[in-house]
């Protein structure tokens, strides 16, 4: 199974590739940007290369990252799924944008045929999104997309040996099916 190419009115999204390093790093590689991921900064473009490489070549049964680009070729953001449970039909999403991207509504556009692809071609029942508290950005988003915010979880995450809470998003195949 391979990633389709999903189209939006402005964006084009598509499996992303090692040639995305140089457009990814400009979230990668800022610390402000990465201030609410699940992994410290990339130090330079070669370390985003790799992650992107990672990736790349994770099984997209369990994990797939789409590259966002807008229609003229500019890459904007990214966004993925990962930790896919089949037995549990779960799996959670991730998304970030270039920081000079921001405030434009790219990852409302981009994350509905996400969502579809998930629900649809994964056959999941639920997928979460998991956000650190401070992160009202990715609040509102979540929001937006109709996921429902259940609680915090925790000191869920450790990234760089510090030990970070997370509220915890979902969306249930049955709403979704409702406002589609």
């Amino acid at each position: 199974m391979t990633l389709p190419v999903l189209e939006t009115p402005r964006l084009t999204l598509r499996s992303i590739t090692a040639h995305d390093a140089e457009g990814l790093h400009e979230a990668y590689g800022d610390a402000f940007a990465m201030r609410h991921w699940d992994l410290p900064p990339s130090v330079d473009v070669s370390q985003t290369a790799e992650r992107i490489r990672m990736s790349a070549e994770a099984d997209p049964r369990w994990h797939g990252m789409w590259a966002i680009q807008t229609h003229a070729g500019r890459f904007v953001g990214a966004i993925n799924y990962h930790a896919h449970n089949e037995q549990q039909r779960r799996l959670a999403l991730g998304w970030i944008v270039v920081p000079s991207c921001w405030r434009r509504g790219l990852m409302t556009e981009a994350a509905p045929p996400v969502i579809s692809h998930c629900f649809t071609r994964l056959n999941v029942h639920r997928i979460e999104a998991r956000i650190e508290p401070d992160n009202l950005s990715s609040r509102r988003l979540a929001a937006k997309l109709a996921f429902t915010e259940e609680g915090t979880l925790r000191d869920w995450l450790c990234v760089a040996g510090e030990f970070r809470s997370v509220v915890m998003y979902s969306l249930l195949r049955t709403e979704w099916k409702t406002r589609a």
